[in-house]
């Protein structure tokens, strides 16, 4: 038998934030979150794309307020039901430029927009049932003014929006990964 010769291979690059390590038996098991998160916080590009999704949460923030305050305040319904237009009219300019401008350089443009559109419906109503429980409870137990209790609710679900769009929605696809 001819003798096989070896050759050296590199080392397969891991990702800087892993979604999966290697053990000592050769299972990949899936790596914690905050693991991840830990990772995740020392990398720069991750700051500027918080710092370019509170750009676009800021603009969508007013165009909430000011369509939470029309519809409460002008058109006298009810602050559930204003908060529920404001949020829909704020999520169709949020998304927009999520996807083209936040998460855009990191090929979110190349994904199909209604998949990426679904997800972030899913997570931007997980984040509005949050911040809409915040609403409900400043309105029904402070005297603060339904505006400035809108206003606070959204900054108080701002982490988990971001949070959820940035590992979900519009994830970079790793090789390797489903």
């Amino acid at each position: 038998m001819p003798e096989e010769t070896a050759t050296a291979q590199a080392p397969p690059r891991m990702a800087t934030t892993p979604s999966s390590v290697s053990t000592a038996q050769g299972v990949h098991a899936p790596v914690r979150f905050h693991t991840r998160l830990r990772h995740g916080i020392r990398r720069p590009h991750n700051w500027m794309q918080l710092f370019k999704f509170c750009t676009v949460g800021g603009s969508g923030y007013v165009v909430n307020l000011c369509v939470f305050a029309l519809t409460n305040k002008a058109l006298g319904l009810h602050h559930i039901a204003a908060a529920t237009i404001a949020f829909v009219v704020a999520l169709f300019n949020n998304f927009w430029w999520n996807r083209h401008w936040t998460f855009g350089g990191h090929g979110a443009r190349e994904h199909h927009a209604g998949f990426q559109a679904a997800r972030f419906f899913a997570v931007s109503i997980t984040a509005f049932l949050f911040a809409l429980g915040i609403l409900q409870l400043l309105v029904t137990t402070t005297s603060v003014p339904t505006v400035v209790a809108q206003a606070i609710s959204i900054v108080a679900a701002t982490p988990l929006n971001f949070i959820g769009n940035k590992m979900w929605t519009f994830r970079r696809d790793e090789p390797g990964r489903f």
